[in-house]
């Protein structure tokens, strides 16, 4: 299967921020600023932003169905479903699912997902592929449940990244345990997340190298998420995209069987 790079083929009617932009990327940065105090404005402003990245490359989503992954408390979920789509939460993880979980959401591994073949128009995943012990896998479940020609979103933060490491980032340049323990020290609680347990080092080279070797999925974009220029540009220089991307985002077609 060709690998191209087409174009956007459509545009999103709830668009926010130019994308990409300085704007845009400055607005998420303050969000992310104000994460701990402020969840709310931060997921919900982050949710809108991936919709809209969605709706770009794929069209609007109502009518449709979207099935996102590892989507903690349903932030991503309950927007689509405001947009029309019927959206579908799946999270393995109980406390990652908060109070008030959207209706009708799953405690499901993402590497077996309780659903049939191709049933998904879209299948999302938001900063999950850095948690997973096996990126290939997870992808692979990913592809399964879309549809042939249907859009699969994965989004990841590299662990070169200056956030690679996070919330013990960026002392994660200086050694994982040596950041958690600096950590500890400075907040008097052990971290959240455990290199090899629950947050992997997975690089930007090396997922590109296993996408582009896959017959399943051909790749739309390869871009920074949140870069606000040359947002593709810098996935392709090697080495200095393994710092410079933060995060990046994938967007795949799912090919026919």
């Amino acid at each position: 299967m060709s690998r191209s790079s087409p174009r956007p083929s459509g545009t999103s009617p709830h668009r926010g921020f130019k994308d990409p932009s300085f704007q845009r990327s400055l607005a998420l940065f303050r969000a992310f600023l104000r994460e701990q105090d402020d969840p709310e404005a931060c997921y919900s402003l982050l949710a809108r932003d991936a919709a809209d990245q969605v709706e770009v490359y794929d069209g609007p989503v109502a009518g449709r169905t979207v099935v996102d992954v590892g989507g903690g408390s349903g932030y991503f979920t309950e927007e689509f479903r405001r947009r029309g789509a019927h959206a579908y939460l799946f999270e393995p993880d109980l406390g990652e699912l908060g109070a008030k979980p959207p209706d009708g959401a799953v405690v499901a591994d993402g590497y077996l997902l309780p659903l049939r073949d191709a049933v998904a128009d879209v299948t999302f995943s938001s900063n999950v592929l850095e948690h997973v012990a096996d990126p290939q896998t997870f992808l692979s479940e990913l592809a399964r449940v879309t549809r042939p020609g249907g859009l699969v979103y994965v989004s990841f933060t590299n662990w070169l990244s200056p956030w690679g490491g996070h919330e013990w980032a960026p002392w994660h340049y200086f050694g994982a345990e040596r950041a958690r323990a600096r950590y500890r020290r400075r907040t008097g609680r052990a971290a959240k997340h455990t290199l090899g347990e629950n947050l992997f080092a997975v690089h930007i080279g090396t997922t590109l190298r296993q996408v582009r070797a896959r017959d399943d999925v051909e790749i739309v974009s390869a871009r920074s998420r949140y870069w606000p220029f040359l947002a593709e540009g810098v996935v392709k220089a090697p080495g200095l995209r393994e710092f410079a991307t933060w995060n990046l985002l994938l967007i795949l077609r799912r090919c026919p069987p």
